[in-house]
């Protein structure tokens, strides 16, 4: 059974959480591709033994676990690194994803959304990344408030911040690929009214596809 499947994405700092709790709230299934990575390369997670083959014992934490810490170091030193990481974790997340989305559908949930920080690829306004999806969602706040959040939540200094913000895709190439907008610029009461909207429009999308038209 095929349903309706939203990709939620934006920029590290924007509020995707956020937004994704509230799609959750209203009886959407959410499907977290950061949490799954975090499965996977957590102890005994199904990506360990291909990381350590290809890295090493070095990214290895005590427990057998992915050392994010060192990973990240050398994924955001070495483009060739981080390549290497994503082409072992990239089929992994895609399949779990695709797994528990065909399972929500079976369940009879109105509609999917999927949370990928890295769905518009950087450098690209389209990728079959988002052809995947019946509608793009792009979670949007101007890119200071995306710094001054990452640097209080994460406790990560202005560099660090803007380091993994060039590795993403830039704001305006998110914006050129979304079918929807969230503006999270004006508190979580404004974002809430946002996905409400969303949800309504989504639910109306899902009882049309159900009914084949």
């Amino acid at each position: 059974m095929k349903g309706l499947l939203i990709g939620l994405t934006g920029g590290i700092g924007s509020g995707k959480s956020v937004a994704a709790d509230r799609f959750a709230a209203r009886g959407a299934a959410v499907i977290d591709a950061d949490a799954v990575a975090h499965e996977l390369t957590g102890p005994g997670g199904a990506a360990m033994a291909k990381i350590r083959e290809a890295f090493g014992e070095q990214v290895l934490a005590s427990d057998g676990s992915l050392d994010r810490t060192a990973m990240r170091k050398r994924v955001f030193a070495d483009a060739g690194e981080r390549q290497r990481l994503e082409a072992i974790l990239h089929p992994l997340i895609r399949a779990e994803c695709d797994a528990r989305r065909d399972a929500a559908w079976a369940a009879g949930v109105p509609y999917v959304v999927m949370v990928i920080p890295l769905l518009i690829e950087p450098g690209l306004q389209s990728s079959s990344q988002t052809r995947r999806f019946d509608r793009v969602v792009v979670v949007d706040c101007p890119e200071e408030k995306q710094i001054t959040r990452v640097m209080t939540r994460n406790g990560l200094s202005r560099a660090e911040v803007l380091a993994i913000m060039s590795a993403q895709a830039t704001r305006p190439e998110r914006l050129a690929a979304a079918d929807d907008v969230v503006q999270n610029d004006n508190g979580i009461e404004g974002l809430h009214r946002q996905v409400e909207a969303l949800h309504e429009n989504y639910c109306a999308q899902a009882d049309k596809l159900r009914a084949g038209g």
